[in-house]
């Protein structure tokens, strides 16, 4: 199986900095000096689609732009790429949500997946009149999508469960492709809901022997449940023609924050119930200081962001093998995103892609020719996570002093 690609479209605003938002974040919190307009993210969408990547997430939240209605915008200035967009169930009717979706893949031609998100923070739901806890609404997801799952098969649904009630439900018209539903979550409520529901099981980008441990959990639910289920990250990304240049612009995006700026945001993100996210604020611990936290894994980017908070950063070849290096663990889809979204689009797109594609792991979805970025040095596999070697010169834990 060749790795699918996709990027990120930030509807928050984007900027040459790191924009912040998120987990435990309050709404305003993001923002960037490129505004979040129809022009700006078309001209990300575009390129995302041009340089080959197959989707573009988008984020939901108080802090960003409506999902829906954004990426419902952006279809009609692209042909092919196609919307990850981010819902949370219980906020709407499941029917509705069905009804939704189907609309979008008719209206779309098929371009539409989704990214189910039980619940941002409890402080967050009660802002749209959600008060259910953390497991609850893990509950809630279940019922959700399996009414969601039972409509797309074209059922008449009644349900009567401890969250959610219809009677009589069913759809006009069928979505056709069914959209897939992609899933995240590491507390020990959201493993069970994504093996039943879930297409794409996603985590956020820990290191190679965490992330393993995750896709093992994952497998041994699916199986005992009967399925299969495909694995995705996301990441951040920094690639550069050289190690120096990709480690000296993640210095640049610390150097212009105040530890004052650093802490508060800390501190916000210390109040997430997210699992997933005191995952990611282990990794860093606050502190500026050992931010590789894996070769050429670096996790400075969650000091000042909720969500996701590292990011691959090296030379194009190195950033090729750590992501050879994930999916060698099971990975096969990536979701990617830098600061700024349209340049570091081009950067992916044009460096890292064509070495993928000349070792056989990645082909442009509609066949068109890419920019061949620097020469391309062979992933070395090797018996132990982390070990492959990146430009051929040095290891990559220690490309470059920083």
């Amino acid at each position: 199986m060749t790795l699918t690609f996709h990027w990120f479209l930030p509807t928050y605003g984007d900027s040459r900095d790191i924009v912040g938002g998120g987990h435990g974040l309050p709404p305003g919190a993001a923002g960037g000096a490129r505004p979040a307009t129809v022009a700006y993210l078309g001209q990300i969408a575009r390129t995302a689609e041009q340089l080959g990547f197959v989707g573009a997430l988008t984020p939901t939240g108080a802090w960003c732009e409506d999902a829906w209605l954004a990426t419902a915008m952006l279809t009609e200035v692209t042909e092919r790429l196609k919307f990850l967009v981010a819902f949370r169930p219980g906020l709407m009717s499941p029917t509705l949500a069905a009804q939704m979706a189907a609309t979008f893949q008719r209206l779309s031609q098929g371009r539409l997946l989704l990214n189910v998100v039980t619940g941002g923070e409890s402080h967050e739901q009660r802002g749209y009149g959600d008060f259910l806890d953390k497991d609850a609404r893990y509950a809630r997801t279940d019922e959700f999508l399996h009414v969601v799952r039972a409509l797309w098969r074209g059922e008449t649904v009644s349900h009567d469960g401890a969250h959610v009630r219809v009677e009589q439900a069913r759809l006009s018209r069928l979505p056709d492709p069914v959209p897939s539903i992609y899933f995240g979550g590491s507390s020990p409520a959201a493993g069970p809901v994504a093996v039943r529901h879930s297409d794409v099981y996603l985590t956020w980008g820990e290191p190679p022997t965490q992330v393993a441990e995750k896709l093992a959990w994952i497998r041994e639910l699916a199986g005992a449940a009967g399925r299969t289920i495909r694995f995705g990250i996301r990441l951040h990304v920094i690639t550069r023609d050289t190690a120096e240049a990709a480690w000296a612009q993640a210095r640049r995006l610390l150097d212009g924050i105040a530890e004052s700026d650093v802490q508060a945001v800390q501190a916000g993100l210390a109040r997430s119930e997210s699992e997933g996210q005191r995952r990611m604020l282990a990794l860093h611990g606050g502190s500026r200081d050992g931010l590789e936290v894996s070769p050429n894994l670096w996790a400075g980017v969650g000091l000042v962001r909720g969500g996701a908070g590292t990011a691959l950063v090296g030379s194009h070849t190195e950033v090729a093998d750590r992501i050879s290096e994930y999916h060698q663990l099971g990975i096969d889809e990536f979701i990617l995103s830098g600061h700024p979204h349209l340049e570091e689009a081009y950067w992916f797109g044009e460096g890292v892609l064509p070495i993928l594609r000349r070792r056989g792991l990645w082909r442009h979805p509609d066949g068109g020719p890419l920019t061949t970025g620097d020469a391309e040095v062979p992933f070395a596999a090797s018996t132990g996570v982390g070990a492959a070697v990146g430009n051929g010169a040095v290891p990559a834990a220690r490309s470059t002093p920083r």
